[in-house]
C-alpha cells in the first residue's frame, strides 16, 4: 500500500465514482464524523457519484439513500441497492402536471441481488444457535430487526468486545453450515447466496450510470477498512484504505493500492481531499433512465 499522497493528478482526474464502507471508514467509535460527512458533501458537489457500500441493513439504507448526500447505497454486503430518482419534470400524480407548481419529491428505488436469500433460512438459524453457544459473549447485532437477507453477529460493536479470533471462529461455524460469512470491523455477517459487495456495486453502477467494467476500473475509487472489503480492494486499481486497515493485514490477501495516514473518518476525509485537490470531479457521470426493480 502506498500513501494516498502518492496518487497522481492523472489518476484522480479519471475518477467518476467514489464508493466507501461506512463502519470505521466514515465513522469512529460508531459515530459519523463531521469531517467525513463534510467530505461526502464535497465529493457530491464536485460532481462525483458517491455510493456507500456497507454491511449495514436495509433499514439503514432507506435512510441513507433519502437523507445523505449520496447517489445510492449498497447494503447487507451486496444483497441490495437503494437510490432516489427524481420525478419527471412537471409530472404529478398519475403523470399529470402539478397544478400548484411545487417540485415533485424523488422516489426511493430498490434493487435486490438475484442470488439473495431471505434471512429466515434454516441454515442461518442453525448458525445463530451454534455461534451463540460456542463463542462466549457473542450476540446478535441490535440492527438485526432491520435486515432482510443476512444475519449479523456482533463481536465488537458493543461491549464485551471480543477478539478477532472469536470472529474467525464464528466465520468458520457459518462456513461449516454452508453459508457465506465475512468479518467486518464490528460484525460477522452471514448469508446464503453467491454475492458480495463487489457484485452488487458493479451491477448498480452499470445499470444506473452506464459504467463499463471493461474500460472503467480506474474510474472508481473505493475506500474501506476491513476484510469484508477485500473484493473491492482486489478489483479496483485505485482502491484505498483508512489507516486502521493495518489491524487486518494478516487477513487481507489483496490490499488496496493506497492507504491514508489517518484512521477511520479522518482517513476518509484525507482520501477525499486528495482526490479533489488533484482534480477528481472534472468528468461527471449522469444517471441513465429509470432502473427501478420494485
Amino acid at each position: 500500500m502506498r500513501p494516498i499522497s502518492e496518487m497522481t493528478a492523472a489518476q484522480a482526474r479519471r475518477v467518476r465514482f467514489v464508493l466507501m464502507d461506512i463502519d470505521d471508514t466514515l465513522t469512529r467509535g460508531g459515530k459519523l464524523l463531521s469531517s467525513s460527512y463534510a467530505a461526502l458533501w464535497s465529493l457530491k458537489e464536485a460532481g462525483l457519484v458517491v455510493v456507500p457500500v456497507t454491511g449495514r441493513p436495509a433499514g439503514w439504507c432507506d435512510l441513507i439513500a433519502r437523507e445523505w448526500p449520496v447517489d445510492g447505497v449498497v447494503g447487507e454486503n451486496g444483497a441490495l441497492a437503494f437510490w432516489e430518482e427524481a420525478a419527471p419534470a412537471g409530472a404529478g400524480s398519475g403523470g399529470r402536471a402539478a397544478a400548484d407548481g411545487r417540485a415533485r419529491l424523488p422516489a426511493l428505488k430498490q434493487r435486490f441481488h438475484p442470488a439473495a436469500v431471505r434471512n429466515d433460512h434454516p441454515a442461518l438459524e442453525r448458525i445463530r444457535g451454534r455461534a451463540l453457544a460456542e463463542v462466549s459473549g457473542l450476540r446478535v447485532a441490535k440492527d438485526q430487526f432491520a435486515r432482510l437477507f443476512d444475519l449479523a453477529l456482533d463481536f465488537a460493536e458493543e461491549d464485551p468486545v471480543l477478539s478477532l479470533s472469536d470472529a474467525l471462529r464464528v466465520k468458520a461455524i457459518a462456513e461449516e453450515e454452508g453459508a457465506v460469512a465475512k468479518v467486518s470491523s464490528i460484525h460477522v455477517n452471514v448469508w446464503m447466496g453467491a454475492y458480495d459487495k463487489l457484485s452488487m456495486a458493479e451491477s448498480f453502477l452499470a445499470a444506473r450510470f452506464g459504467w463499463d467494467a471493461a474500460t472503467g476500473l480506474d474510474q472508481v475509487v473505493f475506500a474501506g477498512d476491513s476484510p469484508n472489503d477485500e473484493p473491492m480492494f482486489a478489483r479496483f486499481p485505485l482502491a484505498c484504505a483508512v489507516a486502521n486497515i493495518r489491524r487486518y493485514e494478516g487477513l487481507v490477501k489483496s490490499l488496496p493500492a493506497f492507504v491514508a495516514e489517518r484512521e477511520c473518518g479522518e482517513g476518509f476525509a484525507e482520501i477525499a481531499a486528495t482526490l479533489l485537490e488533484r482534480g477528481a470531479g472534472l468528468r461527471r457521470a449522469s444517471p441513465l433512465t429509470s432502473t427501478s426493480a420494485s
